[in-house]
């Protein structure tokens, strides 16, 4: 079900992180997304360790992590939204890695949920000029999560 992604898949991946963003993101532009496509592909995603829940030969959610540490993308096919993909993927990255940090904007109230559900705590805030909005930073250690 979880495959770990290659370069060949950056290109099938943007159109899912582009409707995905823009969705989760009704606050900012439409037009900054598309802006930023170029830098996700070029940039974040080949720096990336990513992880791509696929069924037919299309994905339907993928994770990215760079720099062993951070989550730059977590993102879902919005008609997959609910299914727990995201879960499925923030598990398998938590598989690989004991300490994870992520940024999600203070208004993309369904994804800070979803990351305190998993086990993330709000570590600082911060200002993203480009945009205008604030964040959260989250981190999730193995360390500190509670046995079951």
């Amino acid at each position: 079900m979880i495959r770990e992604g290659e370069m060949k898949d950056i290109e099938a991946l943007l159109p899912l992180w582009l409707a995905s963003t823009t969705l989760a993101h009704p606050f900012i532009s439409p037009e900054y997304w598309q802006e930023s496509l170029p830098s996700v592909r070029d940039l974040y995603l080949p720096r990336a360790r990513t992880w791509i829940v696929e069924r037919g030969g299309e994905p339907e959610g993928f994770i990215s992590v760079l720099d062993e540490r951070f989550i730059g993308a977590l993102f879902v096919a919005p008609e997959k939204l609910g299914e727990g993909i995201g879960a499925a993927l923030l598990c398998h990255a938590k598989q690989h890695y004991d300490d994870l940090s992520l940024e999600v904007y203070q208004q993309n109230a369904r994804a800070v949920r979803f990351y305190h559900a998993q086990g993330f705590r709000i570590a600082a805030s911060a200002w993203q000029e480009e945009t205008q909005h604030s964040t959260w930073i989250m981190r999730w250690r193995a360390d500190q999560t509670p046995s079951r």
